[in-house]
């Protein structure tokens, strides 16, 4: 007899029908819903796979594709078999990733033959890898609670990005008299909100310890009940995905993913500040992660409104769980109404289309500015200004992915006409040192990283081209007529701008190459206008955003001219963002 063979890392680079995995992910995530989303919640009622949808769907989507990997390995689905533990082998790991903010959970082969009914008596529920890591960054403390002012908004940041979208929304407030308590939940120190510029907006933050709870989580104990859910051949039992899943429920993980410990702790830290400051609207730029939807349901109990602003773009594939709970929801443009309605938990929910208050600022920026910070960049890291220059906005992918990227450019550069340099912009949530391998000094590209605060945002109107899978900050080059290549293999989604003639579609290095060289022709055709369709600029998205928000709160909202995608009897007509000029 000849025994079939295959590593785990083959077996986990087999193609997979991406819908088919949802699918199966969607039918787990109801299971768990009714088996056991019930077993613990807090003291306010918030049970736990409501919190903490986002990192079990992300673990529970790990599971899936291993097992559809399992079922798609042609000897094993030509004769399915039971599985055997790799002895003391921990059933929950971490992948590598280049994200700073998010653990990439992921479930071993050890794990998956636990949840698949095999008896694990040696094995540790955490592998090495994961014990070891080191413990989630403690954030500086602002004031303290008692120093909490009466206040009309109270709004929520963890990350760099929310601060960027929700800022220039509280100066608008401030401009009108308002007073907004901005709480600042980061523990990474790189996402931490500036500090104000008006007296009227007062950043907060809870007790530093917060996020560094820990401990067993009662109620989600293995339960042998024999209740399971199938994946294709496959038998998952709940019970033991349940107990396997209450690892991340108690390992603290920062404020993107806290202990239950922390979202109990957070809970009532939160129901003092919303007694304490008596806000009329909590305002959030993210209600789908656990902090998120943790203080919609807050704002809930106390009756306070709701509104989230969408700070990033959305397409059906690049959320990890399509939810929205917020009552009001804040999208760019049209194209976002449908995903938003979708999406919506909250039964009484509208839509709103203002555009993004972070792109305000594009009106005010120096594009010598950012063209020269280029030029100096590139002369710095290669000894030399190249006539042109396209800049990568990055994603916080994992290795594999971003070096395929990486690659794809680079070859497209060495083929292009005209004279290109790369620079490489990481992510907000990415460390510059995630790039250090991607580029030798010897092969010949002119290739540069910007600085860990200045990402894509910070020079993208001096480049000459911008490429990216699905950065906002494509949505950004094209409002300033920067002409944009969304790359990655066919199959990968992007942002869709070229769906809209705002961007070239670039699946290989010889796409990238001919794009390229096009841009470098001096005839070529002008970069298309940004439709609403894709986000509505007018450069003052947050003065609109305040204005609602006070219409919310004010009898007379019927008389305030803000633009809405429900008003009864708006004028077609009238025009809708023609854009400023930079």
């Amino acid at each position: 007899m000849r025994a079939e063979q295959i590593t785990t890392r083959d077996l986990e680079a087999l193609p997979l029908d991406l819908g088919e995995a949802d699918e199966n992910v969607n039918r787990i995530m109801k299971a768990l819903e009714t088996y056991g989303a019930h077993r613990v919640a807090t003291p306010g009622g918030a049970e736990w796979l409501y919190v903490q949808h986002v990192p079990t769907r992300r673990l529970v989507a790990q599971l899936v594709r291993k097992l559809m990997a399992l079922s798609a390995w042609e000897p094993f689905e030509r004769a399915p078999g039971t599985m055997t533990l790799v002895p003391y082998e921990g059933l929950l790991s971490v992948r590598s990733t280049s994200s700073r903010e998010y653990r990439s959970y992921t479930v071993t082969w050890s794990g998956v033959a636990f949840v698949l009914g095999v008896e694990a008596p040696h094995n540790p529920l955490r592998s090495a890898q994961l014990r070891n890591l080191p413990a989630a960054p403690v954030a500086a403390a602002h004031p303290s609670t008692a120093e909490v002012l009466r206040s009309d908004v109270v709004a929520l940041s963890w990350s760099s990005r929310h601060a960027a979208t929700l800022l220039p929304v509280l100066d608008a407030l401030a401009r009108g008299g308002r007073r907004s308590l901005l709480i600042d939940l980061a523990t990474d120190p790189a996402e931490r909100c500036p500090s104000p510029e008006t007296e009227e907006v007062t950043l907060h933050s809870p007790p530093a310890e917060l996020f560094g709870r820990r401990g067993a989580v009662d109620g989600l104990r293995l339960q042998a009940d024999g209740a399971v859910v199938r994946v294709k051949e496959h038998s998952i039992h709940l019970g033991r995905l349940v107990r396997l899943l209450s690892v991340l429920l108690e390992t603290s993980g920062g404020c993107t993913q806290p202990s239950w410990r922390s979202v109990v702790e957070a809970e009532a830290w939160l129901d003092h500040v919303l007694t304490t400051a008596r806000p009329h609207t909590v305002l959030v730029s993210n209600d789908t992660s656990p902090l998120g939807a943790l203080a919609v349901h807050a704002a809930g109990r106390h009756g306070i409104s709701t509104v989230h602003v969408q700070h990033g773009a959305w397409t059906v594939e690049s959320v990890a769980w399509s939810a929205l709970h917020s009552r009001h929801i804040v999208v760019m443009g049209e194209r976002d109404v449908p995903l938003a309605n979708a999406w919506t938990r909250h039964p009484d929910a509208e839509v709103h289309v203002l555009g993004q208050p972070r792109f305000d600022s594009l009106v005010r920026l120096d594009r010598e500015a950012q063209r020269h910070y280029l030029a100096q960049l590139m002369v710095a890291a290669t000894g030399r200004k190249p006539a042109r220059i396209v800049v990568w906005a990055c994603q916080p992918f994992g290795p594999d992915r971003l070096r395929a990227q990486a690659n794809l450019l680079m070859e497209g550069l060495r083929g292009a006409d005209g004279d290109w340099g790369l620079v490489i912009a990481p992510h907000p949530a990415q460390s510059a040192d995630a790039f250090s391998t991607l580029a030798r000094p010897d092969d010949g590209l002119l290739v540069a990283v910007t600085g860990p605060k200045v990402g894509a945002r910070g020079c993208l109107a001096g480049a000459d081209a911008l490429a990216s899978a699905y950065s906002t900050c494509g949505i950004e080059a094209a409002l300033l007529n920067v002409p944009v290549l969304e790359i990655g293999a066919a199959g990968e989604h992007t942002l869709g701008l070229t769906d809209h003639g705002l961007a070239v579609r670039c699946t290989s290095a010889d796409e990238v190459a001919n794009a390229l060289s096009e841009l470098a022709c001096p005839d070529r055709p002008a970069v298309q206008p940004m439709p609403d369709a894709v986000c509505r600029w007018s450069g003052d998205s947050a003065t609109d955003i305040a204005h609602l928000i006070l219409g919310l709160a004010d009898d007379a909202a019927a008389h305030l001219d803000v633009l809405h995608h429900d008003v009864p009897g708006a004028d077609p007509a009238s025009p809708q963002g023609e854009g400023v000029r930079a």
